[in-house]
């Protein structure tokens, strides 16, 4: 590909007020006005005592926070991306990134509190108005892990030297919820200090995540899954409370490893990957393992009867390349395994819950689409302003699942990096006619269905109650 002109035959000037970059916002927010989220933040988000103002208007802030973080702004100046050409054509109430951070600095742990409220509400709304969870009625896995996030400040509160040695960091928390034919969305978010247990506050947070799914349209089986740092007897009680199952990783403890080595070898199942996966010690692609279950297993036998728990307990064993077995006339005398075992109450036969707990590693993508996104920094240094900022991005990132979700079914199923790409990132020039705003979008745009289709189904008449 050339560029068609000479150097001295092109110029450039930004001087038309009747273009915008973000045209694809105008669906995607309409979606957010849909599903409540100006009127959700205006009966929970009370900033009360917010010096300069900050507290007023709390709606158009969370919004213009949300459409920016929507539209790719990973930072509070990015912010500003929603004040050019004929955006103010568009939309009202687009707040400056100055006011914006003013308004972040405000937030309280109470106020964040609030804003979680929101975030969950927001939630179960995008459920009821979109296919975003389809077969969540029938089976949904919450995924719960954490993430550390490097920070760079001195003064940035709550950043601490914790799991990675001489790495200051912040130390996010999430619960995701899928299905067998959906990617993930956030159930919840918790903003927590660097050298915070994984583990801290787990119960609560599960518990809040738990019924999040159920409200948004999880009423059937619900799995709960989760790393080793989650296995503990309160997680699982908190499973039991809301009726659900659980899947946790449980680590090799000692009460574990006589476990393990009871299983007969004749209890071993062959088991081949149709495509090869990472193990999760050492990274290397592994294309075969054996699966073995020990039926009824009491976990945490050494704490009162009442904490006992008695489940399966679920094995996955492959080949230790690390530790080349022993070779000699007779051949390999002393084959070394390494060992991943899972404590689960889930029905299925064992190696379709085996696959399923491996489905967990999910939650990873999730992850590194927000550290791609508007994690990639945490911009203030305010404690309670980076945990709003956190829990913002999760109401962004499920409005944009939303909207792919409404596109096609492509879209339903890509990263928010692609459908920032085709349905958020599509430039317009507005026209005005009769009160009335055309929006002229480039021709022969390869993704102009999955537009059109988003675009008219949020701009349709509301159906009859």
């Amino acid at each position: 590909m050339q560029v068609s002109h000479t150097p001295a035959a092109v110029s450039a000037a930004f001087d038309d007020p009747n273009l915008i970059a973000h045209a694809g916002l105008i669906p995607v927010m309409r979606l957010a006005e849909r599903c409540g989220l100006a009127r959700l933040t205006s009966q929970k988000v009370k900033l009360s005592g917010a010096k300069n103002g900050a507290g007023a208007g709390a709606d158009a802030k969370v919004t213009s926070i949300v459409g920016g973080m929507a539209a790719g702004a990973d930072s509070i100046d990015d912010l500003r991306i929603l004040r050019h050409g004929a955006m103010p054509a568009v939309f009202r109430q687009v707040r400056a990134p100055s006011t914006l951070g003013t308004f972040l600095r405000a937030f309280t742990h109470g106020h964040a509190l609030q804003l979680h409220a929101v975030h969950r509400q927001f939630l179960v709304a995008l459920a009821a108005h979109t296919p975003l969870l389809p077969g969540s009625g029938e089976k949904a896995f919450i995924d719960v892990d954490s993430t550390h996030k490097r920070v760079y400040g001195r003064t940035k509160q709550g950043a601490e030297y914790g799991r990675f040695k001489g790495i200051r960091t912040l130390h996010p928390l999430l619960a995701t919820i899928c299905t067998p034919t959906s990617r993930p969305v956030i159930a919840t978010v918790r903003m927590r200090r660097g050298k915070a247990a994984d583990s801290r506050g787990a119960p609560k947070f599960v518990s809040e995540a738990l019924a999040t799914a159920h409200e948004a349209g999880c009423t059937g089986l619900r799995i709960l899954r989760a790393d080793s740092q989650f296995y503990n007897a309160g997680v699982i009680a908190a499973c039991r409370r809301a009726g659900a199952r659980f899947s946790l990783t449980t680590g090799m403890n000692p009460s574990i490893k006589r476990a393990i080595a009871a299983i007969p070898d004749t209890a071993w199942q062959q088991i081949t990957y149709p495509t090869a996966v990472p193990d999760p010690e050492t990274g290397e692609l592994i294309s075969d393992a054996e699966v073995a279950e020990m039926p009824a297993y009491t976990a945490f036998a050494g704490r009162k009867k009442a904490d006992r728990v008695t489940a399966r307990l679920i094995v996955r064993r492959v080949r230790d390349l690390a530790k080349p077995a022993t070779l000699g006339e007779q051949g390999e005398l002393f084959p070394a395994w390494r060992y991943h075992p899972f404590f689960t109450d889930n029905p299925a036969p064992t190696l379709q819950a085996e696959r399923e707990h491996r489905h967990h590693a999910v939650v990873e993508q999730v992850i590194a689409d927000s550290k791609a996104s508007a994690l990639a920094h945490l911009p203030s240094g305010h404690f309670h302003a980076n945990a709003a900022w956190l829990t913002l991005w999760a109401m962004a990132y499920n409005l944009l699942r939303a909207a792919g979700a409404l596109a096609s079914a492509f879209h339903a199923k890509a990263t928010t990096a692609t459908l920032r790409a085709h349905l958020v990132h599509v430039p317009a020039r507005i026209a005005r006619s009769a009160r009335r705003l055309t929006l002229h979008l480039p021709r022969n745009r390869p993704w102009r269905h999955a537009w059109t289709q988003l675009f008219d189904t949020v701009h349709a008449p509301p159906e009859p109650a």
